[in-house]
């Protein structure tokens, strides 16, 4: 087919699956452009390209409604069987190229809402997925059965490719462009199967100040304001869960403070019609835990009956938080209990101090992102620590008796949701863990489905949240050890406006023009710059991984610059060092560096691969390995807080989790004011918290805050909704 952007019309090869026609089909293409939508075309582009004749020809063939050509498709899949679709494709119209068009690329909305994405089905159809396997919520999203895995796990999975950045500024640097770009590039210009697997981006940031994380320009995934709001509901599923356990918390506190041992347990197990009573399947697993063998509520002894029903937690060591997903720095600390019927007999004060998290940050969320199957996330869920009793012992979202209903309202959140790029490559959007708070990365599901869809020979790319100081660091120890996958590659995003940062240029801050060292060349303050990128080069090294580096260029970098970029790259020892523009070029932009991953996978060994530690290594070695061999620090600084709580975890046997560090992604010390590769620092360990249900320890460093706060002036003064059409207005 013959594919086209604003720019320029290339060669479209097959989609991601093996498929054929029994009828020729025309050529796919961009949805016509409606007079309604005609605003991102610079007219005066077009009178200084073409003579007054060419120029109406052309707004003729722009504007005019072309005519529809149905076609009967077989889709062939992995396992062998095929599955005939009716689909509709539309002639290409050919676009004006010239250098100021490159320059003048719309907005991300208007590039978005310029496209007419393919029918679901059809994307479902040619990815391999079965008609019985998507769930479509709308026309533009669907979700996907875990049965592909099931059905296709005799197919040897695909090569595995991270993307991950350079310490970025607050404006990013492209890291979901580029992992959209290239997955258009190996798709349309290199003609491999391939799948890329985001994250779903969270409302906090949307309406703040960074924007959504649907990548940007002809790279990106359609419908943006789809893709960024709402989406299939899962964050929503996660706040639910999340604050239901909030309340169960607070409630058993509560009843536990106002009622005897027998009165509790005589609640919790109340007779029947018949006057029989049992256990709830919940109940089961705490009677196991605590040692207990019987299974009639009335066979409990005494002793027995009080260990069942009083959890006794001590609330000081509560760390479970409510969760909202907008950034809203007046919840982070506040009190509870506050009314006049939700006083505690016995128990001073009777207020507590508690807060909220983002909802991104919510151990729920991690679980999401990290589990591997249905079974599995219940079992997570109910293993969530929450605090401990006054006893010590560790109190689970099961001890409380609440995992099960968690599973129920997470139980569609599981399946992946399918959508698609502006060259209409398949992408899998699933969870949403923030890397500098969390883990940072999307689902291991998602991964492992697309992986076994695009076969032996295909790509799936995924990417890792912030600089690969944090989000690389944390896929490679923590999403790779959960989900035995190998990648082949490491793709690290640098672009030259954040390298001059870093080499001593003027605080980039949103919001603000950017200093002219930005826009124009200035090669020695770059090369000083690319210190940090070779600071990351090396430390992808150290897990065995071929690693490409990607210079996103912006129409303000110089060739000079981009050439100093990729000279000191390769001084650092990056396996290759590629220029890509695919935010204003799409998949043609990024031909190349889809060239140099390619050629990396094909030579790496999965063998080559390796964790930066093992996970006996006692916690605060773990820790310290982490700070001194990734982030270059002398050591850590361990509050008091932070050595009872080790102390505690390594008593409660969590000392062979892996570490997931809450830091700063702006710098590779706590201090986001430190540029470049900053030395002579040590790393403060506030705290430490367990996410035993998603598998990992949580230490928070310095100042880091687990909700951030709104700017002076967010983006949610610049979205509004045409009343006329519906259509979503000024979301970036």
């Amino acid at each position: 087919d013959t594919h086209t952007t604003r720019r320029a019309t290339y060669t479209r090869p097959p989609p991601v699956t093996a498929w054929h026609s029994t009828a020729p089909s025309p050529p796919v293409s961009r949805k016509s452009i409606t007079m309604a939508e005609k605003r991102f075309i610079d007219l005066k582009t077009i009178g200084a390209v073409a003579i007054g004749a060419v120029a109406g020809i052309v707004c003729m063939s722009l504007f005019r409604t072309p005519k529809k050509y149905p076609t009967v498709t077989s889709i062939a899949f992995a396992d062998g069987s095929t599955q005939r679709v009716e689909t509709s494709t539309e002639p290409t119209v050919k676009c004006i190229t010239t250098k100021e068009m490159l320059e003048k690329v719309p907005s991300d909305i208007e590039v978005s809402q310029a496209i007419t994405p393919l029918p679901m089905q059809e994307v479902a159809a040619r990815a391999g997925i079965a008609p019985e396997e998507l769930f479509p919520y709308g026309a533009h999203k669907a979700k996907v059965s875990l049965e592909v895995k099931k059905r296709l796990a005799h197919v040897r999975n695909g090569h595995y490719v991270v993307v991950t950045g350079i310490n970025p500024t607050p404006l990013g640097e492209g890291k979901s462009t580029t992992t959209i770009g290239l997955t258009q590039a190996l798709g349309a210009a290199l003609n491999k199967k391939v799948f890329a697997c985001i994250r779903q981006p969270s409302q906090g940031p949307t309406f703040g100040t960074k924007g959504g994380a649907a990548g940007g320009g002809y790279a990106q995934v359609v419908p943006m304001e789809e893709f960024n709001l709402h989406l299939t509901g899962d964050i929503h599923a996660i706040v639910a869960a999340n604050n239901l356990l909030a309340a169960a918390i607070d409630t058993r506190i509560f009843h536990e403070s106002q009622q005897s041992d027998a009165a509790l347990f005589k609640r919790l197990c109340p007779p029947a019609k018949d006057g029989t009573r049992k256990f709830s399947p919940v109940m089961l697993k705490r009677l196991a835990k605590l040692g207990i063998a019987k299974t009639d509520p009335d066979e409990l002894t005494e002793a027995e009956v009080s260990a069942f029903a009083r959890l006794d937690i001590d609330v000081s060591t509560i760390t479970w938080n409510r969760v909202l997903d907008t950034c809203d720095r007046m919840l982070r600390r506040i009190k509870v209990g506050e009314g006049p019927n939700e006083q505690l007999k016995g128990v001073t004060p009777a207020t507590r101090e508690t807060g909220f998290d983002i909802a991104v940050a919510s151990e729920i969320m991690a679980v999401l992102a990290l589990t591997t199957s249905l079974g599995d996330m219940r079992e997570r869920l109910g293993n969530m620590v929450i605090g401990r009793s006054k006893a010590g012992a560790p109190v689970t979202a099961d001890d409380i008796g609440c995992g099960g209903a968690l599973a129920v309202l997470m139980r569609d959140a599981i399946q992946p949701t399918l959508m698609q790029t502006v060259e209409q490559t398949p992408v899998m959007v699933h969870a949403g863990p923030f890397a500098n708070i969390a883990h940072g990365q999307s689902s291991i599901l998602a991964d492992q489905l697309a992986l076994k869809l695009v076969g032996e020979d295909g790509f799936v790319i995924t990417e890792a949240g912030f600089g690969a100081d944090i989000g690389m660091e944390k896929f490679f120890n923590i999403k790779c050890r959960y989900s035995n996958l190998t990648p082949g590659c490491a793709v690290i995003v640098a672009t030259v406006r954040a390298l001059k940062m870093h080499g001593g240029g003027p605080e980039v801050k949103t919001g603000k023009p950017l200093d002219p060292i930005y826009t124009e060349e200035n090669v020695p303050v770059l090369r000083k710059g690319c210190a940090n990128l070779a600071h990351h080069v090396k430390n992808a090294k150290k897990f065995g991984v071929k690693v490409i580096v990607a210079v996103n260029r912006f129409h303000t970098d110089t060739m000079a610059e981009v050439e100093c970029v990729k000279e000191e790259a390769m001084k650092a020892g990056a396996d290759n060092a590629v220029m890509a523009e695919h935010w204003a070029k799409g998949g043609e932009g990024a031909a190349d560096l889809a060239r140099a991953v390619v050629g990396a996978c094909e030579s790496s060994s999965p063998d080559d691969f390796k964790y930066l530690y093992d996970l006996d290594t006692p916690i605060k070695a773990k820790i310290e390995t982490i700070c001194k061999e990734i982030y270059g620090a002398d050591g850590c600084d361990f509050s008091d807080k932070a050595n009872e709580q080790i102390d505690a975890y390594t008593a409660a046997g969590y000392d062979n989790l892996p570490i997931c560090m809450a830091k700063t992604q702006y710098s590779l010390s706590t201090d986001a004011k430190k540029k470049g590769v900053p030395t002579g620092f040590t790393i403060p360990i506030r705290e430490i918290r367990a996410s035993v249900g998603a598998g990992f320890l949580y230490p928070i460093c310095a100042d880091m805050m687990t909700v951030p706060g709104l700017a002076t002036r967010p983006g949610f003064f610049d979205v509004d909704i045409d009343t006329e059409t519906g259509r979503v207005i000024g979301l970036f």
